[in-house]
């Protein structure tokens, strides 16, 4: 399995951003896909997740901010994300778990500045 993100970029605070992730390549069926980052000098953190069944969970620090949505038939998952803080400066990653192995993306860069 293959997750490609893309949407990051530079935004200014309390701007709004659309990560995508899909997912290609030899899959059964994803599980959950979930949004993670890592910001400068931080550990990885979840950010947001959504099951195969529609439940969502997402970080104290971005409810009511960003929303998880999924397309079960394209094996997408995006993260719209609004009201954009400094500290959501990160690395984001996509997340996929197939068969109970995670794959992980890459990583697109949000920097966020006042």
């Amino acid at each position: 399995v293959e997750l490609m993100e893309s949407g990051g970029g530079l935004v200014q605070a309390g701007g709004s951003l659309k990560l995508s992730c899909v997912a290609s390549g030899s899959m059964w069926r994803l599980g959950v896909m979930a949004w993670y980052r890592e910001g400068p000098g931080k550990q990885r953190e979840l950010v947001a997740a959504r099951s195969l069944d529609g439940g969502t969970d997402y970080a104290d620090s971005v409810k009511g901010r960003f929303t998880i949505s999924r397309d079960y038939t394209k094996n997408t998952v995006s993260l719209q994300m609004d009201s954009l803080k400094l500290e959501d400066t990160a690395v984001y990653y996509c997340k996929a778990t197939d068969l109970g192995i995670d794959y992980w993306g890459r990583g697109t860069q949000v920097t966020v500045s006042s």
